[in-house]
Formats: structure tokens, sequence, C-alpha cells
């Protein structure tokens, strides 16, 4: 094996990851992970209304600030457009959007309409819970058959692979700076 690619202990990689949940979670940072790999997840999931739509856009900013620091860096986070969109969302009668919470709050929430898997994203104290997978299967269920994600998200990309879905060749451009390349993905 070649010098400096060793890869970490597994010791060593769950703590590097628990201080990136630590950190995305801010304010929530003295909860510990209630579920993970092996756990049972909550599972009850309801139909999103107007008053969900603050807390979608902050699960949305928990999940991006864990998961894809290493694209947006310290850019500030787009609160009011990113609110905005899910406003329209909400208000859009071919869009559905779902949700499961706990005791805390926001856990899980996926967003589909028919065609498209529009968003999907987990609180990171519940990542490898099995409610991503729930949330794609709930839209691929209800017909998405596309989506687009970010090239850089490596994580959501994996879980897409592993249920069958693969890259049409497609690229376009993320709206929010720094404007990274977005991929989509088709059902097979």
């Amino acid at each position: 094996m070649a010098r400096g690619t060793r890869r970490r202990p597994a010791a060593a990689r769950r703590r590097r990851h628990r201080g990136r949940v630590a950190l995305a979670l801010g304010a929530y940072d003295d909860l510990a992970p209630r579920v993970g790999r092996g756990g049972a997840p909550v599972s009850t999931w309801r139909r999103a209304t107007a008053a969900d739509v603050v807390a979608l856009r902050d699960l949305e900013r928990i999940a991006s600030r864990a998961g894809l620091a290493h694209v947006f860096g310290e850019l500030p986070y787009p609160d009011d457009d990113v609110l905005a969109r899910w406003a329209l969302l909400l208000d859009d009668p071919g869009v559905v959007v779902e949700v499961v919470e706990d005791e805390v709050g926001m856990v899980a929430l996926t967003a589909h309409d028919g065609t498209t898997l529009r968003h999907l994203a987990v609180r990171p104290d519940h990542w490898s819970a099995g409610l991503g997978r729930e949330g794609f299967a709930r839209a691929e269920a209800a017909g998405a058959r596309r989506l687009w994600v970010l090239e850089e998200n490596h994580r959501a990309r994996a879980l897409y692979g592993a249920l069958g879905w693969t890259p049409s060749g497609d690229r376009q451009e993320c709206p929010w700076p720094p404007f990274p390349v977005e991929l989509e993905y088709a059902a097979p």
C-alpha cells in the first residue's frame, strides 16, 4: 500500500463523523444520536404543511452543513431563498412533501412530484438509520424516476447507486454559490 493511503481505523472514522454531526447540529449538540447503524428508525411519515416551512429549511441547512461542507465551505447559507423555495413547494398541489419527527424536531424529509425526487434530507444524528432509503422509496412508489444530485454529494450518490439508479449523463449548474455541478440520476 502506498504511503499516505492507509485508511483510518474504524474508531477514528466514527469519532470524526460524530464531530461533524455535532458541529452541524449546533443547538442540538448536547443530544446523543438516538438511532444509528442497525437501529430501528422512527418511520411515521406525515404530509408537511405550511406550518413546517421553517423546520424544512432548518433540516436542509443542518444536513447540508454536515454533508456538503466540502462543497459550500464557509459561504453563508441562503436561508431566505431556501425558505421561499419550501413555501412554493408546499403551495404546489403537484408536489408531495413528507416528514418524520422526533421529540427534538424534524428528522427526515422527502419531496417529490410524481416524476422527480426533488429533495431528500436526514438529520445527521439519524444518518445510516434507513430514513433516507424510506424517503427515497416513498418518492419512487409515487412515480419518481429521476432526480438531481450534487456531483460531490458522495453519500447521496452512493445511496442512489445502491438502489439501482444511475447517472443519465445530463448535468446542470446548482443555483447556489459556488454553483457546483449537479448530475441527473434515473431509475433503472
